[in-house]
């Protein structure tokens, strides 16, 4: 990751988050907030590129500021994220994603090569609701140990309430990654080829994959909800050309599962 972008995604999540912002000066801490948790149990590939599957878990975390005249919408998709800033048809914070390891353990295919270890990403979110029934979402994250390379999310969701009590939404999806994340998990160096037997591959920057999500939501009660949801994207650029996924993978990633979440209200003075 180039200095001038280090410096500006720090300053960015600093200029939310620094006591001396105007929202600070105003009491941010005090009012109505919400914490939503929960988790999300789904079939998906055993490695990211791969053709085969396993059943895999993934928690949900939401932190925010209740707010009963706009409609809120998430998703299995966001990363962990905490709202400083919530103005209606605007939201922006700080967005956190655990990385859990890689290595042959997690699949004879990647045995040979180097692991990716147990770490996380770290940066900020911006949610838009252009109308009351569409939501879009851009995350960038720097990888903390997994990787060192930076991570861009883009998700647009129309949802729209069958029933009071169950929502449909969905939409499409985009990722954008830096060489220092696709180096991580898709370069293969010559000693790694010996032991591999995949072909050596120096990859890039650029598009990650392409795809699209829905989910049907629903609200068992005010702070219980259950989701069911599918998704399919396709990799794409420098990462599909990678000889981990052209020689033992798959270029098309699905998924499905359910989730289950409950939010939790509370004030602070």
């Amino acid at each position: 990751m180039s200095l001038p972008l280090r410096a500006a995604l720090f300053i960015s999540v600093f200029s939310i988050v620094s006591p001396g912002s105007a929202g600070a000066q105003e009491g941010f801490w005090s009012g109505d907030w919400y914490l939503t948790l929960g988790g999300a149990g789904f079939v998906a590939p055993k490695f990211e590129g791969d053709n085969g599957r396993s059943l895999q878990f993934s928690p949900i975390i939401s932190l925010g500021r209740q707010n009963s005249k706009q409609a809120r919408f998430s998703s299995r998709n966001d990363s962990i994220s905490f709202a400083l800033i919530d103005q209606g048809s605007i939201r922006a914070g700080v967005a956190a994603k655990l990385i859990m390891p890689r290595d042959g353990d997690t699949s004879d295919d990647l045995k040979g090569l180097k692991k990716v270890k147990l770490g996380g990403e770290l940066g900020g979110f911006v949610d838009i609701y252009p109308t009351d029934w569409i939501r879009a979402r851009a995350e960038i994250r720097q990888g903390i140990r997994s990787h060192d390379g930076v991570v861009a999310d883009v998700s647009v969701d129309a949802f729209t309430d069958l029933q009071p009590d169950l929502r449909l939404s969905g939409g499409p999806r985009a990722t954008w990654a830096s060489n220092g994340y696709n180096d991580a998990y898709y370069k293969v160096t010559p000693s790694e080829s010996a032991a591999s037997g995949l072909s050596a591959y120096d990859p890039g920057s650029g598009l990650h994959s392409v795809g699209v999500g829905a989910a049907l939501t629903w609200k068992a009660t005010e702070q219980l909800e259950l989701t069911s949801f599918a998704e399919y994207k396709r990799l794409t650029g420098d990462v599909a050309d990678s000889s981990l996924v052209r020689e033992r993978g798959s270029k098309n990633q699905v998924m499905f599962g359910v989730s289950a979440s409950y939010k939790f209200g509370f004030s602070l003075p």
